[in-house]
């Protein structure tokens, strides 16, 4: 993980709409693929992979498969899973 601070990380989640709606996607779930997010948040898969891959890079999530070049499965880290018990706290 960067050298943030856990307000910095929460701060920097909500403030771009792709990650706060991938981080909420995330409420009630161990594992989401970038299409089935998209799918159902009405983006593109693009669009929710590179949340993905900006959230893996902040240490908040981690992929369960790297060797892949599709259809990776992603999981919050501890420290992502704070982030989102934060935002609910906050009903982000």
């Amino acid at each position: 993980m960067l050298e943030n601070t856990f307000d910095e990380l929460l701060k920097w989640v909500v403030s771009s709409d792709r990650r706060q709606i991938l981080m909420e996607s995330m409420r009630g779930r161990d594992i989401v693929k970038a299409a089935d997010v998209a799918h159902e948040t009405w983006r593109s898969t693009q669009n929710i992979s590179r949340a993905m891959k900006e959230l893996e890079g902040r240490g908040l999530m981690e992929c369960l498969t790297p060797e892949k070049s599709t259809w990776k499965k992603y999981i919050l880290t501890d420290v992502g899973e704070r982030v989102l018990a934060k935002m609910e706290e906050m009903n982000f």
